[in-house]
């Protein structure tokens, strides 16, 4: 955002169902978080709430592909386009993306990824910008180093010291070649460890269809769904539990589950701040309220999964 040279002070208009990084940044960047409501269905932001979230400050959108599921960016970049507003998509859990025929992460002027821990691609921390741009770039590159002009491979070498220039004050959020090497040999597995939750997520389905529970909406044809999350809907009224007891249901059948995510405005930090509360944003709430994450991932061993949803049973009964 900071590369973008979005005005200070300025709205980004992004979604409560997120990490809290996706607000932190756009707080960091010294500009205004204001939040559109997510669709029911696919738990992506709304282009409708998008667009009842536009104010004459607006200047960016940071649609997030949640779960891996693809945001609708052909309305979104209308929309973008219309009022001439940066975009920028967080990509984090959708490194195997598309939207007709597209990677995520080359619809906006940014693409951002995430190469944390608990992602399909990992060096422990750090990620990846994609963004239509070379000057963006170049600044970008300036800004993840102290804002000097010349990082060290160009500032040491064989033809002696080379002098550098603090240009901007930049931040310190290069990755290290170590994490680039532990990384870039994962790029091979990316496709087979795709299929191979890909039949994870479908053998959830599939099992699940006949509980009280809600799940995911079905992938649409006309994208790629990463299947970085696989997501219930648990709640006492519907499934005979709730959400927070199914949890300590699943764990006490050692089983890890997670939430993803509260929506953004259950925290203090923020409804202190900006003055948000929960049901400003009813569909996020209800969500963040309900969802449950469960593992999903390429190690897991047919006889794994049938243990989860042994142990999902479980905790419904």
């Amino acid at each position: 955002m900071v590369a973008a040279g979005i005005e200070p002070g300025a709205e980004v208009i992004t979604t409560p169902l997120t990490f809290c990084a996706t607000i932190n940044a756009i707080i960091h960047a010294g500009l205004t978080p204001v939040l559109a409501d997510v669709d029911p269905a696919t738990q992506c932001i709304s282009p409708e709430a998008i667009e009842a979230a536009i104010t004459p400050r607006t200047q960016a959108i940071l649609p997030v592909h949640f779960a891996g599921r693809p945001c609708e960016m052909d309305r979104i970049m209308s929309i973008a386009a219309k009022h001439k507003f940066v975009v920028i998509e967080d990509c984090a859990h959708a490194i195997e993306t598309t939207y007709k025929g597209r990677q995520a992460g080359t619809f906006g002027d940014f693409g951002c990824f995430s190469f944390y821990v608990t992602k399909n691609v990992v060096t422990g921390e750090g990620g990846m910008i994609l963004a239509r741009s070379e000057a963006h770039i170049a600044r970008a590159k300036v800004l993840a180093l102290h804002g000097m002009s010349k990082d060290a491979w160009h500032r040491f070498g064989d033809k002696g010291y080379k002098h550098y220039q603090v240009v901007e004050c930049g931040f310190k959020y290069n990755m290290m070649d170590l994490q680039a090497a532990i990384g870039i040999h994962q790029l091979s597995r990316v496709e087979s460890n795709w299929l191979r939750r890909h039949d994870i997520w479908n053998q959830y389905q599939a099992a699940f269809a006949d509980l009280p529970v809600g799940r995911p909406a079905e992938p649409s044809s006309d994208g790629r769904h990463a299947h970085h999350l696989y997501t219930l809907m648990v709640n006492r009224e519907r499934s005979g539990v709730g959400r927070d007891d199914f949890l300590e249901r699943m764990n006490a059948q050692r089983i890890g589950t997670g939430v993803h995510y509260l929506s953004v405005p259950e925290h203090p930090y923020y409804q202190e701040r900006f003055g948000w509360t929960p049901d400003e944003w009813p569909t996020a709430k209800k969500i963040g309220r309900e969802t449950v994450s469960l593992p999903l991932s390429a190690k897991l061993k047919p006889a794994d999964a049938e243990r989860i949803i042994a142990a999902v049973n479980g905790a419904l009964a």
